[in-house]
């Protein structure tokens, strides 16, 4: 039979998928201890202290199976800590529960958001769907917790990166989730939170949490429908939830006859719903429904000199990235879903939308601020895209840059072709508060190697200011964080 699949080209980040040569999603990765990492070129700045976490699925396949989606990768932890003699680095698993029971087994068990149970039919209704603690991380004083939205975080050691396993925060029951994009106050310390629970209908859990990540206040908010909610945004005293109209359909999910993302339908009719909720008390303020568009990702948000709130986020048409990233898997892409930059103000008290711009036509994604104007108004935004030539269908990110709302100008870092970066990672200046370093590992397809980048937050377009070798490839991740030095 001839085959009626889109052809595609094998890019420098698939090379050899499903295989297990060298690859940016390699599948098995190679573990190493806390390491001193080798400069390659230029310098450390003395400023930056502290370390960066990143977290990402980083095993893709046991056996006979490969996941079904990338989103259902085992996580995988990359540690790089940086002090004024050096930087070390290391890169472990999280020993979920899921993922020791697959180790000794050998084989894949579980489902996931893409994946279905292996084995029979009465063993795949009896395996539960697998906590792979790979999508992002929240740093503590104490402990790094790996989150993963469909459960509970996982805890682990600051600079080992041991697993010291669940972590309930004080007041999360066993049933309930808390998302992979927690947002920070940086003035008070709080930390914001949320999950989704399915029943008849959804179920918004929104939680608000002490500086040592201890939930001491929860409300739980009925949604229209089942709608899939990834993040959200902190805007001064509100947080601003929007639920794309993407619904789920629970019943081939429970009878094991789907997996949750092919349940998952684009119902552009319904719109996307917008609640505006009061940090402190965590009660609805207003309800609305607006255009409907998808996003992942935001930005920023703050309240603006007019009351109206201001919200930075990378927006999609519909629903179609969920196919994309589910081909990264294979290393076969070839659906375009394209996001942009955009920028919305709305009034909180109504809910009603006063204007929507697009502010840059590049497709991009993973948009961060400075840590310290997270809930406030933020001139710049760091964030991953497409290099302009390539094909946006069959390529991942390879470029970083900044844009400036105040001149509406980007920035660049082209890193080179086949040179995949993660998301940029902000880190201010031990010294210079006027001063901060983007971070970002590069997986180089050239030399089939990864590095870190460290670049001048000014100068993204000049060279980086210094390069580390890293001693094993570290597969595309999805988030990371910055842990200052004067925090640990």
């Amino acid at each position: 039979m001839v085959s009626t699949a889109p052809r595609t080209q094998t890019r420098a980040w698939a090379k050899a998928i499903p295989e297990t040569a060298e690859n940016a999603i390699a599948c098995p990765i190679s573990e190493f201890p806390l390491t001193p990492l080798e400069v390659l070129s230029g310098n450390l700045p003395s400023g930056l202290q502290g370390s960066l976490y990143r977290n990402g699925p980083a095993r893709l396949a046991r056996g006979r199976y490969m996941v079904g989606h990338w989103f259902d990768g085992d996580g995988a932890v990359l540690g790089i800590h940086f002090t004024p003699t050096g930087a070390t680095g290391t890169y472990r698993f999280v020993q979920t529960g899921g993922y020791q029971a697959e180790e000794k087994a050998g084989e894949l068990l579980f489902g996931g958001y893409g994946t279905m149970p292996t084995g029979g039919f009465w063993q795949r209704f009896l395996r539960d769907t697998k906590n792979a603690g790979n999508t992002s991380v929240l740093a503590l004083s104490d402990k790094l917790l790996t989150l993963w939205e469909g459960g509970k975080p996982h805890a682990l050691d600051l600079q080992t990166l041991d697993t010291f396993g669940l972590d309930d925060l004080g007041g999360l029951h066993q049933d309930l989730r808390y998302s992979a994009h927690p947002k920070r106050d940086p003035h008070t310390g709080d930390i914001y939170n949320f999950g989704i629970a399915y029943g008849k209908t959804g179920v918004l859990n929104v939680y608000r949490s002490s500086a040592s990540g201890q939930i001491v206040k929860q409300n739980a908010i009925a949604l229209e429908g089942l709608p899939m909610i990834h993040d959200f945004v902190l805007a001064g005293r509100y947080l601003v939830f929007f639920a794309p109209p993407v619904h789920l359909n629970p019943f081939p999910v429970l009878l094991r006859l789907k997996t949750y993302s092919d349940s998952l339908t684009w119902q552009p009719e319904k719109g996307t719903q917008v609640l505006v909720i009061d940090r402190e008390s965590l009660e609805v303020i207003s309800r609305s429904q607006v255009e409907p568009w998808y996003q992942w990702h935001f930005s920023n948000g703050y309240v603006g000199a007019d009351g109206a709130v201001v919200v930075d986020l990378v927006r999609y048409q519909d629903f179609q990235t969920n196919q994309y990233l589910q081909e990264v898997t294979i290393g076969k892409t070839h659906t375009a879903a394209k996001g942009t930059l955009w920028r919305l103000r709305l009034d909180p008290q109504s809910g009603r939308m006063l204007e929507t711009s697009e502010l840059l036509d590049r497709g991009c994604e993973f948009p961060v601020v400075h840590p310290a104007e997270v809930g406030q108004p933020s001139r710049f935004t760091y964030l991953s895209l497409h290099r302009p030539e390539v094909d946006i269908s069959q390529e991942v990110f390879g470029a970083i840059a900044r844009y400036d709302h105040q001149t509406n100008t980007l920035t660049e870092a082209n890193l080179g072709k086949n040179c995949y970066p993660s998301e940029p990672i902000y880190a201010p200046d031990a010294a210079d508060p006027t001063k901060g370093w983007v971070l970002t590992v590069v997986f180089d397809g050239n030399q089939e190697c990864s590095e870190v980048w460290v670049l001048d937050g000014d100068r993204l377009d000049e060279q980086p200011v210094c390069r580390l070798a890293l001693p094993s490839i570290i597969p595309l991740s999805f988030h990371g964080t910055w842990k200052p030095a004067s925090l640990e």
